[in-house]
């Protein structure tokens, strides 16, 4: 099992912001900021949806190629509210919240560009 995942972004002002406020709508908070003085001498920001910070992000250089990275929501609504958010902080549209059958009969997904072109999902695997 992944216990959490780090990523460097090219701008940690609007990338914070950003998942600041998508996260929320997930029901993360942001648990942890670790000051430059750490052993990458860079701000560190961390998000978790309990008191286990498992999304991490730096500044520095970007990773390509972009990644994707999924969040799990506990219902739809979860789901548009993260979409909502993460396009009013500034994320692209890359798939509007909906069912995505191909997957499975009740995956309910929304994808959202972040500033660096890495491709944010949220998704509900319950039933309505």
């Amino acid at each position: 099992m992944i216990d959490h995942i780090a990523l460097q972004v090219s701008d940690l002002e609007k990338s914070w912001r950003f998942y600041d406020s998508a996260l929320t709508a997930l029901g993360y908070k942001r648990f942890m900021e670790a000051p430059q003085e750490n052993e990458q001498g860079v701000l560190i920001f961390g998000w978790g949806d309990s008191l286990e910070t498992d999304f991490w992000i730096s500044e520095g250089v970007c990773n390509k190629p972009p990644l994707h990275i999924a969040f799990r929501a506990e219902n739809r609504e979860q789901v548009d509210a993260f979409y909502r958010a993460a396009l009013a902080a500034g994320g692209k549209d890359n798939g509007e919240p909906g069912l995505r059958s191909q997957y499975h009969e009740n995956y309910y997904g929304a994808f959202v560009l972040d500033h660096d072109g890495h491709n944010m999902e949220a998704v509900c695997h319950a039933p309505k």
